[in-house]
């Protein structure tokens, strides 16, 4: 709905210019970036050791990237030492929402 809303927006405001907008735009999700918080703060050097599929290096940027290789979940997430998480890579919150519940077990078997 937003994304619609959105799109709708953007060609009103084409149109202003005095671009006739005379196709209806296809629209395909390709990506959600999602944020939140784990609820607890994180130790990247160890979390870095314990999880595959991370890149870790403090001195060119704060957070740990881990990319979630689950046959059915493809994600990455930027995780920060205070709790804050970025998920990118899905396509639906279905998916947003299981690379998360997927993430605190990986999370939690690390510790």
């Amino acid at each position: 709905e937003k994304v619609e809303e959105s799109i709708k927006k953007i060609i009103k405001g084409i149109e202003k210019i005095g671009i006739k907008i005379t196709i209806k735009p296809e629209i395909k999700i390709q990506n959600i970036v999602a944020s939140g918080n784990v609820g607890m703060d994180l130790n990247l050097n160890t979390l870095a050791m314990k999880l595959k599929n991370t890149e870790y290096e403090p001195e060119q940027f704060p957070g740990l990237v881990y990319k979630l290789t689950d046959p059915e979940i493809k994600a990455t997430f930027l995780l920060f030492s205070n709790g804050k998480v970025v998920c990118t890579g899905t396509k639906s919150e279905e998916e947003v929402n299981k690379a998360l519940d997927k993430l605190i077990v990986n999370l939690k078997k690390s510790k």
